[in-house]
This record gives C-alpha cells, structure tokens and sequence, in this order.
C-alpha cells in the first residue's frame, strides 16, 4: 500500500473517532482564551512596570509581583488563562497529547491582530512570515499527528524518566537565571517557559489518564506537585517576558516550543507515534524546524522589538542618521504604548 493510501485510511478513521472530534474544537478554544489572556496581562505587567518606575526585563521583582495582583487587567488575562488551561486539559481528556498541544498555534494569529491593533505596530513582511511558519510548521505536524497519534498505558518507570528529565530541566534553566539573568531577554524566558509548560501539559495528561484507572496514589501525588512547581516557575518565566517582548512573541514561544516539548515525550517516553511509520517522523522533525524558525524570526524582526529593545544585534536605519542613538525614540513609543486608552 502506498504512503496516499496510507494517509487516506487513517485520515477516515481519524475522523471517525469522537474523541478527536471534541478534542480539537476544545483546544482551538483554549487558544483564544490563551491569546487574550496573553493581551490582557502583557498590559498589566507594562502598567506595573510604569507605577513601580523599574524594568522588570531582568526578572520581576518580588514588590512588582505584588501589584500585579491588584492590575485589573492582569487579573482578567488570568481568569482567560485560567480558561484556556480548562479547555486544554479537557481536550486531553479527549485526545492524544501529541493532538491536542500544537493546536495552540492558533492563538499566535489572534495574538499578533489584537496587539498590532493596541499597540500600533504593524506587522512587517518579514514577521508575517515568521509567524506563517509558526503556525504552518505547528499545523502540518497536526494533521499527521491526527492520523498516526496512538494513546499508550503509562507506566511508572515512564512517570520517572519524565521527572527525573523535568529536574534536570529546571536545574538547568535556574542556573541560567541566576548566573546570566543580566544578558537574558525574552526569548531565554519564552523558550524556558514553553518547556516548562510542556512538562505540566505532560504531567497533566499522565494525572489525568491515572486519576481515569482510579491510580491515585504516591506517585501520581508527586506528579502533581512537580506540574505545580512547573507551572509555577514557567508563569514566571512568561510575566518577565511581557516586560521584554511584545505578547505575540511570547504566544509564539509558547505555542511552538510547548508543543515540540510535549510532543517530544510523548513520542519518546510515552510512545505516542510508535504507529507512524518512518517517512511521517521525517515529516514530524522538518514541521519542528520550520516551527522553530519561525519563532526566532519573530522574535528578530518583530516590529515592536526592534523599536523598543536596544540590545538586539539588528541594524536600524535610524542608527545611520542619529549616530546610533535610538533610546529617545524606543523610550516614547513605549510609553505611548503603555498609556493608551484602549
């Protein structure tokens, strides 16, 4: 049989099963409620960052977390994440993790409308671009994974290996911080939030599946407290990065390197594509890149970085005429920015 007729058996029986048929939508759902959530607070944590007079670019301070629980508007884009967070786990109930993570791209699309609407930064062709293979890469490794994604028993030894990674993960991510958070940007704390955050969707889904075998027990408890610290350090992660990035970097970050993580336990460890056969894995890893691509290009060319960060190593036309001063004018459009009435 050929690889077509391959592709068109399991695409019939793909659609044939409900639980993907009400997993996607409940993902897709997720998406939105993450998008204005992501709005919501990336407006909170600028308005933060004006009242306190500090930049939090290098890590929130402990008195700016503070006020951020008395922002209005961080607290709705909490109660929207806290949706998007119901709508995921839901959809995971549904389907496989492997399905359901990369569907969050979607919400990089609404994310860059809303912010280039409040924001006034247009997105350029070299963006746009970014964010097409962003979402392209994320969507084409969907569609196969649909098709071939197979759930599997979990077993303990499988639990172990993804907390002994997880540790191991945050270690690592925490020692960057505390040596280098001076040199870091957005892009160290999206990618570290967006695996971090691809760990607790694992967790998640392992929590859900042994809670479902009525499993409850020593090691689904340190499951869970483990997704808690994840997460926990994860939003961390995101709250400083709306402080050094626009919101549709971060979205991108999350809904691309989130994805991939989880994806890749769930292939690895959990044995979730044992079904596909070689030339879809082959297909599996280009998607990945053009993915990854995408959120690196973004994060290079996005037209509200460029304006506002002076620490990325891009040439600027302005640089040429004023002699390399662009803080007087990156300082204004943020302030502007940040004030806007809408």
């Amino acid at each position: 049989m050929s690889g077509t007729e391959v592709v068109g058996d399991q695409l019939v029986g793909a659609f044939q099963n409900p639980g993907l048929l009400l997993g996607i939508p409940l993902a897709l759902a997720g998406a939105v409620f993450m998008s204005l959530g992501a709005q919501y607070q990336h407006r909170g944590v600028e308005k933060v960052e004006l009242m306190s007079g500090a930049d939090g670019a290098m890590g929130l301070s402990i008195d700016q977390i503070k006020r951020l629980l008395t922002r209005p508007s961080w607290l709705l884009g909490t109660l929207m994440l806290a949706l998007a967070v119901i709508c995921q786990l839901a959809a995971l109930v549904q389907a496989p993790l492997i399905v359901v993570q990369p569907l969050g791209a979607i919400a990089l699309v609404i994310t860059t409308l809303l912010n280039a609407r409040i924001s006034g930064h247009t997105p350029t062709r070299q963006s746009i671009t970014a964010i097409a293979c962003c979402v392209g890469g994320i969507f084409l490794f969907v569609f196969f994974a649909a098709i071939f994604a197979t759930e599997q028993e979990i077993t303990e030894r499988q639990l172990f290996v993804i907390l002994a990674v997880l540790l191991v993960v945050i270690i690592i991510l925490g020692g960057f911080w505390l040596i280098l958070r001076h040199r870091m940007r957005a892009l160290f704390y999206v990618i570290g939030a967006g695996i971090l955050y691809g760990f607790v969707a694992t967790l998640a889904k392992v929590v859900i599946k042994r809670v479902q075998a009525g499993d409850f027990e020593w090691v689904t408890v340190v499951c869970v407290i483990a997704l808690l610290a994840a997460a926990a350090v994860g939003a961390y992660f995101v709250q400083t990065a709306y402080s050094s990035g626009p919101p549709d970097l971060v979205i991108a970050g999350l809904t691309v390197v989130d994805p991939l993580i989880a994806v890749l336990i769930g292939m690895v460890v959990l044995g979730e594509a044992s079904a596909a056969p070689w030339w879809v894995l082959i297909i599996f890893a280009v998607a990945g890149a053009i993915a990854v691509w995408g959120v690196v290009g973004l994060a290079r060319f996005h037209p509200q970085v460029l304006s506002e960060s002076q620490d990325l190593g891009i040439p600027r036309g302005s640089d040429e005429t004023s002699g390399g001063d662009t803080s007087t004018s990156a300082d204004p459009q943020r302030s502007t920015g940040s004030e806007n009435p809408q």
